[in-house]
């Protein structure tokens, strides 16, 4: 059984500035880690890989410092990881980095199942796994809190808003999962000395498929950032220091007409 995992590199911190040109993130010299939702599908395929044999293939598209959430990934136990990096795949909206991330996983090779944390915390759209699948005509289902393969298939049971509904689907296929499906281990000395110079494989645009770069990144995005600017406040505040700041509280909410 062959899984691909989907994951990503995102900032550490939620004090990120804008580009207000781009209005892409500006990454560079920001604190960033493996996405948290992406640490519960990796948890979930490497169990799968434990119980039904087959190998776990990690991938993320970003610059080429993302080599560190792979490295981080071979220390849970990953077999292999790739880095899809190019300058023309920056800045894509959800539409363009999935069409991306679907073309980079085929160039790769056949997987039985991709697996994806259920959003980014850096864009929270939810959206870039299912939209992988639609681009490659696979069947799949997100809000997943538990997993099983099945023959020729699986069996996943999504978190619906009133239910749970368990639905099966033949391979391939892809599963978004909801981070109470399984606690992450940790990663292993012991496995990060067996590792060792364990290789990552770089690749860009031109191993895809598809190779026109008008259908990657800013080119390839039909949603663009108009504008972005920091919210503007115009709060105004009065300080009391005398014992009459109850009385005046009362003053200036009737003033308001808030009571």
């Amino acid at each position: 059984m062959n899984i691909f995992v989907c994951i990503k590199q995102v900032p550490s911190t939620n004090k990120v500035q804008v580009d207000e040109t781009t209005g892409v993130l500006k990454r560079d010299g920001i604190a960033s880690k493996m996405n948290p939702y992406d640490l519960f599908a990796l948890e979930t395929a490497l169990r799968l890989r434990e119980k039904n044999g087959g190998k776990v293939v990690v991938g993320t598209m970003g610059p080429p410092q993302a080599q560190a959430i792979i490295k981080e990934a071979y220390m849970m136990g990953a077999d292999e990881g790739y880095v899809f990096s190019d300058r023309r795949l920056g800045g894509a909206d959800v539409l363009a980095t999935s069409y991306t991330l679907s073309q980079a996983i085929q160039s790769v090779g056949d997987f039985d199942l991709i697996l994806c944390g259920k959003q980014t915390t850096d864009g929270d759209t939810a959206q870039v796994g299912p939209a992988i699948a639609e681009h490659m005509g696979i069947p799949h289902a997100a809000w997943v809190s538990n997993l099983e393969v099945v023959e020729q298939g699986v069996h996943a049971e999504q978190q619906l808003q009133d239910v749970i509904e368990t639905v099966y689907m033949p391979f391939p296929c892809l599963v978004t999962v909801e981070q109470d499906i399984h606690v992450p281990r940790l990663p292993s000395l012991k496995t990060a000395k067996l590792i060792g110079d364990k290789p990552i494989h770089i690749q860009g645009l031109d191993t895809f498929l598809d190779t026109d770069p008008e259908h990657y990144g800013l080119a390839g995005s039909p949603t663009q950032v108009e504008r972005i600017f920091p919210p503007e406040t115009d709060a105004e505040h009065e300080v009391w220091e005398d014992g009459n700041s109850a009385e005046k509280l009362h003053d200036t909410l009737k003033k308001w007409k808030f009571i």
